[in-house]
């Protein structure tokens, strides 16, 4: 039954626990500032620094979930279906947070309600297809 579960929840989650926890206090401003803090400085051969902020993490793992996520929807099990209705709850859920509150319009959050947005696409698609070649065989 975790299959049925999107995992583009996580990146969203963690972006919540930043923004909100950031916002509620001292404003969005600090979601902005904290989301744009180097987390990791790697240096380079050609003497500059890599500076990865906690966005460009969040960004990553949302790119690499959204792979594993496109790979689940190739499934025309009933999990599969579920996992569609749930991401389609999560990309309006998404969508309402980007509208409405500060906190979550920005830059980074958006490029990872695209993603959720791409998921559901993608998702209802596949099975489309799926469906169609399996009726067109029998």
């Amino acid at each position: 039954m975790l299959g049925a579960f999107p995992l583009l929840l996580i990146p969203i989650v963690l972006y919540n626990v930043i923004a909100f926890g950031g916002s509620a206090l001292e404003g969005p401003e600090t979601v902005v500032k904290r989301l744009n803090e180097a987390i990791i400085i790697v240096p380079m051969h050609s003497g500059m620094d890599w500076t990865i902020s906690a966005a460009d993490l969040l960004i990553v793992m949302g790119l690499a979930l959204l792979f594993v996520e496109l790979l689940k929807s190739t499934s025309s099990h009933k999990v599969a279906i579920i996992n569609h209705s749930f991401s389609m709850l999560l990309f309006i859920a998404c969508l309402v947070e980007f509208l409405l509150f500060e906190a979550f319009a920005t830059s980074v959050f958006f490029i990872l309600m695209m993603m959720t947005l791409l998921d559901v696409l993608a998702g209802f698609i596949v099975t489309i297809l799926a469906a169609r070649r399996d009726l067109n065989v029998g």
